[in-house]
């Protein structure tokens, strides 16, 4: 046993100061990565996906989910606001590329469809720009270019989105993540699972 402890390097804290700087780089390059490339970590300012996602949320996106998987309707993504692209912003895909979408009497309809989205997120009746009459310019069809997305938020009486927008439709390469959870606080931790439509 006395032979054992003999063989030990002895203590040298310049190394030991080193070798925690080391570690302490590759933590901080790792999480530099990932936060860029794998998950993006946000934090909801706004009602406008409530009850879904709560004012002052924090969240977490999949920066690698379309980079493999396509775009659907209802997946919930993190995007540049087509109107001030240093802004993120965070809603649910109603249009796909292609899709003519009809808003009428509180009702989406996509692709001259006789039956509206099931929309049973929707916290409360849609009262505010949900028909020609309170839409601006009276627009209530929405004609979806190829290689882009109309969204929406789910709380629609208050929400900001492609209805106002100047630029109505978001690129596909703007789209930066799907969202996948709530974190925080911990008592609205939840999964962000997309809507299924019949």
């Amino acid at each position: 046993m006395k032979r054992k402890l003999e063989e030990l390097e002895p203590f040298d804290l310049k190394k030991e100061i080193f070798s925690w700087i080391r570690i302490f780089i590759a933590a901080v390059v790792i999480a530099f990565l990932v936060n860029n490339f794998v998950i993006i970590n946000a934090n909801v300012p706004s009602g406008s996906m409530e009850t879904t996602i709560m004012t002052k949320d924090r969240m977490l996106g999949n920066r690698l989910a379309y980079k493999t998987g396509d775009i659907k309707r209802g997946d919930i993504v993190i995007f540049k606001f087509p109107d001030d692209e240093s802004q993120l912003f965070v809603k649910r895909v109603i249009g796909l590329p292609g899709d003519k979408v009809v808003i009428k009497e509180g009702k989406i309809y996509i692709n001259d469809s006789e039956e509206p989205l099931e929309e049973d997120y929707l916290p409360e009746e849609w009262t505010v720009g949900n028909d020609t009459s309170n839409l601006p310019d009276g627009k209530n069809e929405y004609n979806v270019p190829e290689g882009s997305y109309f969204l929406m938020g789910d709380n629609r009486n208050i929400s900001n989105d492609a209805r106002y927008w100047n630029n109505t439709y978001v690129k596909k390469e703007k789209i930066i993540a799907k969202a996948m959870c709530v974190y925080f606080p911990f008592n609205h931790m939840h999964a962000l699972e997309s809507a299924e439509y019949n």
